[in-house]
């Protein structure tokens, strides 16, 4: 059985997501998707011209796996470019942070998305080991996204 997919962190999620080529004669549209973690890939290698370990360790991935991901945006960048075609960015195994959470009765620590919480199950989550709402963010809790802002009830 396969590892389940690590997430990938990306601190820029663009405002602009799509790109059409401007001369539209004999366009036909087969574009490409760009997942925002190969966009960041691009923006952390490409742009800000990080080696690929520093850029591996922000999007908190292995080496290996940033150069997979890297690879993958350029060729279809250089796919939309040479044909023609539209990008799209949209989708992905993304995360902007990750945050350790405990539950406060059982114990039990994961971790978990903060845009899980953003989205509503903030201060609504249970703990899958006792099913208690008593939950918190765990120490340390990493990043400038996280507002250490789960519910505790009791």
């Amino acid at each position: 059985m396969a590892r389940p997919t690590k997430w990938r962190k990306v601190e820029n999620i663009p405002s602009i997501t799509h790109f059409v080529p401007s001369d539209t004669e004999g366009y036909e549209d087969g574009g490409n998707v760009l997942k925002l973690e190969e966009l960041e890939a691009v923006r952390l290698k490409d742009l800000l011209g990080l080696e690929q370990e520093e850029c591996a360790e922000k999007m908190e991935v292995s080496r290996p796996t940033f150069q997979r991901i890297l690879i993958a945006a350029r060729e279809k960048i250089a796919d939309s470019l040479v044909h023609g075609k539209s990008i799209h960015i949209e989708g992905g195994h993304f995360t902007r942070n990750l945050c350790r959470v405990k539950c406060l009765s059982c114990g039990k620590e994961w971790t978990e998305r903060l845009e899980d919480f953003e989205a509503g199950a903030k201060g609504d989550a249970l703990c899958s080991g006792c099913g208690s709402p008593k939950i918190a963010c765990g120490k340390p809790c990493k990043g400038k996204y996280c507002k250490r802002g789960f519910r505790q009830q009791g």
